[in-house]
């Protein structure tokens, strides 16, 4: 029994680490957005969160488990890492280039509902009227964000920033659906991704954007985001849902994020947070707790 409680204690102390992170990372993509270009970013993120894992690897002993993993599985690591970090984070950023992060950050949180929705044609599952209610309410929360409160008039704030966001939540919930096909050792699996994946970034970078040095600003905030978005806040995540007597008290967590994200925004950004972000970032929740409960059942 206190072996039980320690272990609980022990899931919420790693998940509170990993939402408090991530909390904080709309607020970093943004900054670093104000010195970098989206390219610059995926670039130096990358390599700070290919650096950070390798060390994990190193310190956990597991380093020499890469090269078979990748040689077993080349082609789903390929796809994978071309999926993430390279297409994911650059249309991610993109979004954030384009929307305030407010906006962003918001629908990028519906890609848990995308992933249900794709997961029927990929996975063969079925659509229950949970998903379709759940559906309707969550983008119905992004029409309220990205027209600042008047959802029929569809005068979107800016509409190619809303629909990089939304693809980019069909890019995420694509990486999750692959993944069911790995099997190996999670940081195994993530660092293998982004091994393959950083020539593709590199040459993408060569062939797009000129050779400057980039602002000292805007590369701390890169790898910023390469350690507590892209790398080390995953395995925070994961050691919390290993340590978990309940995994789903532990997912719960989750919803704090957005949440807390606006403080950051406000106070860090300067961002003026609308009454219409609040409105619908609570109808993208709802929507998500009513799916998050079909999933259960």
């Amino acid at each position: 029994m206190e072996n039980t409680i320690k272990s609980q204690s022990q899931a919420y102390k790693f998940a509170l680490i990993a939402v408090f992170l991530w909390s904080t990372v709309a607020t970093a993509f943004k900054f670093a957005l104000q010195y970098l270009s989206p390219e610059e970013l995926v670039l130096l993120s990358s390599l700070t969160s290919l650096a950070a894992l390798f060390c994990v690897l190193i310190i956990n002993k597991k380093l020499n488990q890469v090269f078979p993993y990748i040689k077993k599985n080349i082609k789903l690591v390929f796809i994978l890492g071309f999926i993430n970090p390279f297409l994911y984070y650059l249309v991610l950023f993109k979004a954030y280039d384009y929307l305030p992060a407010q906006e962003a950050q918001a629908i990028n949180y519906t890609w848990a509902l995308m992933l249900a929705f794709l997961s029927v044609p990929f996975l063969k599952q079925k659509l229950t009227f949970n998903d379709i209610v759940a559906g309707i309410i969550c983008y119905f929360g992004v029409l309220v964000i990205s027209t600042k409160g008047e959802p029929f008039s569809l005068n979107f704030s800016n509409i190619d920033g809303v629909l990089l966001a939304l693809f980019s939540t069909i890019l995420w919930s694509l990486y999750w659906i692959f993944n069911t096909k790995a099997k190996g050792e999670s940081t195994v699996m993530l660092f293998s991704n982004f091994l393959v994946a950083t020539p593709v970034i590199i040459i993408y970078f060569l062939l797009t954007q000129p050779l400057n040095i980039p602002n000292s600003s805007g590369v701390l905030a890169a790898v910023y985001v390469g350690l507590f978005e892209m790398g080390i806040t995953f395995l925070f995540w994961l050691k919390a849902m290993q340590n978990a007597q309940n995994t789903s008290k532990i997912a719960n967590l989750i919803f704090i994020s957005p949440f807390m994200s606006l403080i950051f925004i406000y106070f860090i950004l300067n961002e003026k947070i609308f009454i219409s972000t609040l409105v619908g970032l609570g109808f993208i929740i709802i929507g998500l707790l009513i799916q998050q409960k079909k999933a259960k059942e």
